[in-house]
């Protein structure tokens, strides 16, 4: 999408209760220690940097860069901030306030994520387009959005931990969910960096590929023993219904498996004996 701004006048001074937050800020988490000492430095130095609205009623105007700038604003007790008022379409300013959002460096790596893919959507990118307007790799787009495949909860421990993009991509290389809050545990109680985080996921995976063959191998000879059993088992029945008490014993033990089967003995007549019989 191209956009087309035009921009109304000089920096003009809006009242705060007339500016609307932005409907599609990338934004989620706010840094309370920093966001004091920006409304300290307002305090004492004023906005030095415009922010930029757009006005959607006569009396209303919507947010489209700077609410950091804003709230501080409001924290410090201003009731007025210095605005650009530009004119432009709904998806024109939801395109531009997540493009502004996106060159910012204090972003989390999820707030990135998910403003890169409304970006995306609301301007119709592809992921090669995007990486071109960008200047980076369509691989390097990708990998940034499948972070938002993480669970509420697995993003709200990786935020208290300050788990970086590459860690959490790390982590997403472990599939089954039960694993994955095994591994980002373990990664976060060790406070592990980047290095020792992708190295840990990598031999844990390997562990849990050989405990799988293994048990597969472990399911294969169970299931010979079992028709191993059933042979014999249907020999042993066999054995009954033809007369014979035949009796079977299963013995287990760390080594092997032992099947003790007892047939009697038939005792056969002497002739002598059938005779006085």
């Amino acid at each position: 999408m191209i956009l087309n701004l035009k921009r109304v006048g000089k920096v003009v001074e809006i009242p705060l209760v007339q500016i609307r937050p932005c409907r599609s800020a990338a934004r989620k988490y706010y840094n309370e220690e920093s966001l004091q000492e920006l409304a300290q430095s307002i305090k004492h130095n004023g906005v030095l940097q415009p922010i930029t609205v757009r006005k959607v009623t006569s009396m209303e105007y919507e947010l489209i860069a700077g609410e950091r700038r804003l709230r501080a604003a409001a924290l410090c007790g201003h009731t007025k901030i210095p605005c650009i008022v530009i004119t432009c379409t709904d998806d024109q300013a939801e395109v531009m306030s997540l493009e502004e959002n996106l060159h910012r460096s204090d972003l989390n790596c999820f707030e990135e994520a998910q403003g890169l893919h409304q970006w995306m959507y609301h301007a119709h990118l592809s992921p090669q387009e995007a990486a071109s307007y960008l200047g980076q790799e369509p691989s390097v787009i990708n990998e940034k959005i499948a972070i938002l495949h993480v669970d509420d909860e697995e993003k709200e421990l990786m935020l208290k931990a300050h788990l970086t993009e590459r860690h959490v991509r790390a982590v997403l290389r472990v599939k089954d969910k039960v694993d994955r809050r095994i591994v980002l545990s373990e990664i976060i109680a060790n406070r592990w960096n980047v290095s020792q985080s992708e190295q840990y996921v990598t031999d844990y995976l390997e562990r849990t590929e050989i405990e799988k063959r293994r048990f597969q191998r472990q399911r294969g000879l169970l299931r010979d023993i079992r028709m191993f059993q059933n042979t014999i088992d249907k020999a042993v029945a066999a054995l009954r219904v033809s007369g014979l008490n035949a009796e079977t014993e299963q013995y287990d033990d760390e080594d092997c498996i032992e099947y003790v089967v007892r047939i009697p003995k038939m005792r056969v007549s002497h002739p002598e004996e059938r005779l006085s019989a």
